[in-house]
């Protein structure tokens, strides 16, 4: 285990209380301590969580290299679904995989360089960039500017409003250009309605996409 070249030397280990990497310090026989590490978690996560249950996301999994024991700590701390821990770079891609072969469409959001095979392999990659690694960053789909979980819901919230507004394009435009088109063909149209029309449509979707930038 991970304190078997320590008890070789003869000291004797205590075992942590607490969950988390452990750092075993020893000095010729004699045992030091340990010095235990965990990462913070965020005062948001939860909260963030609970904006993606409410847009829709229907399952949470947290794929880690940490031991179980972290992984279920901070998993109940902020409402993880379920969790994969103590894996490498191939087993997180082996559990997305997984996941995907259950007909699930998955979105991974990740930082580290580890991360980058599993953002270029899931359905959408989402990369932290103020602390992600150029390779997770290079590998993502959507790259968030800060390391704020709640942006991840508000990302979703813009896609859905841009993907709103493209729809009310492509169908008001194919409308209009199809009514002209049949009047065209019964004669009622000339060729100075067909460009007004082409050109207001035009101008319509213009100010329609500018909603866009709106809150």
């Amino acid at each position: 285990g991970n304190t078997s070249l320590i008890e070789r030397a003869g000291a004797v280990v205590r075992e942590p209380q607490n969950d988390g990497g452990v750092v075993h310090v020893c000095r010729d026989k004699e045992y030091l301590g340990y010095v235990l590490v965990r990462d913070a978690v965020k005062p948001e996560s939860r909260r963030a969580l609970e904006l993606l249950k409410r847009r829709g996301i229907k399952r949470t999994v947290m794929l880690t290299g940490d031991s179980a024991a972290v992984a279920r700590t901070v998993g109940e701390e902020i409402g993880i679904d379920d969790f994969r821990a103590e894996l490498l770079p191939d087993g997180k891609v082996a559990a997305l995989e997984e996941l995907i072969a259950s007909g699930a469409r998955v979105a991974f959001v990740g930082d580290g360089i580890n991360d980058a095979p599993v953002l270029s392999r899931a359905d959408v990659g989402i990369a932290m960039g103020a602390m992600g690694s150029d390779a997770a960053i290079e590998a993502a789909d959507i790259v968030l500017m800060d390391d704020d979980p709640m942006k991840v819901s508000r990302a979703i919230d813009i896609s859905k409003r841009t993907m709103r507004i493209v729809c009310q394009n492509i169908f008001f435009a194919l409308s209009v250009k199809g009514i002209i088109l049949v009047l065209g063909a019964l004669g009622i149209a000339n060729v100075w309605i067909a460009v007004f029309g082409d050109v207001g449509v035009m101008i319509l979707a213009i100010l329609n996409a500018m909603r866009a930038l709106r809150g």
